[in-house]
């Protein structure tokens, strides 16, 4: 008569890898067979919403400091243009984070958040989706209050790890487009937001 060794997997532990724990949109969880449609379907979907368009504001007002993680000195990309912006059309303090670089966009180029001279308000993120709940890491160490992904990034789960560490947490969109839109509109290397006004540009 055979019995199971230690590294077999009993029933109870073979039916626990085989689900998975889903968010719902009402907030409450359940768990699900992993490979089940209804569980492929949930992950599709979005359920984390984020700050609100008055949330994304107020952040960017009482930022005095930026700093963008992932940054790049080729012009290509779009870390470039965000760098180029913020630096020409606000009036944060940018800092450039990339082990990889020595100077992007005429500033030093960090190796990481740890080296920066300040705690940056806003750590702008521009990596893979996978490497989002490292930089979470990253950014709690440091004590920056908020991170922003980035649009066209998106990691629900990192979304909601963030903000259990306390974080205020924007993903998908970008810092450059939200800044001009709440600023006036068109700015330099910016997009048309549809925001017209004659009031002063408040940086």
């Amino acid at each position: 008569m055979s019995t199971a060794t230690d590294t077999e997997p009993t029933n109870s532990e073979a039916a626990a890898a085989e689900t998975a724990v889903t968010q719902l949109p009402n907030g409450l969880s359940c768990a699900l067979p992993a490979d089940s449609p209804l569980a492929r379907l949930l992950r599709s979907q979005r359920t984390w919403t984020g700050p609100d368009a008055k949330q994304r504001l107020k952040l960017l007002r009482a930022a005095k400091s930026v700093a963008i993680v992932g940054a790049s000195s080729n012009p290509s990309r779009a870390s470039y243009f965000v760098g180029t912006y913020l630096q020409q059309s606000s009036d944060y303090r940018v800092y450039f984070v990339n082990p990889n670089a020595d100077t992007i966009l005429g500033q030093p180029a960090y190796k990481s958040l740890a080296d920066l001279p300040e705690v940056p308000d806003i750590v702008d993120v521009f990596r893979r989706g996978s490497d989002i709940p490292a930089v979470i890491d990253e950014v709690v160490a440091v004590g920056s209050p908020t991170i922003w992904v980035q649009l066209g990034i998106w990691n629900e789960e990192a979304a909601y790890y963030g903000e259990e560490q306390g974080l205020n947490v924007v993903m998908d969109r970008c810092i450059k487009i939200e800044h001009a839109r709440f600023h006036g509109g068109l700015h330099l290397l910016g997009f048309d937001t549809g925001v017209i006004t004659a009031r002063k540009t408040v940086r």
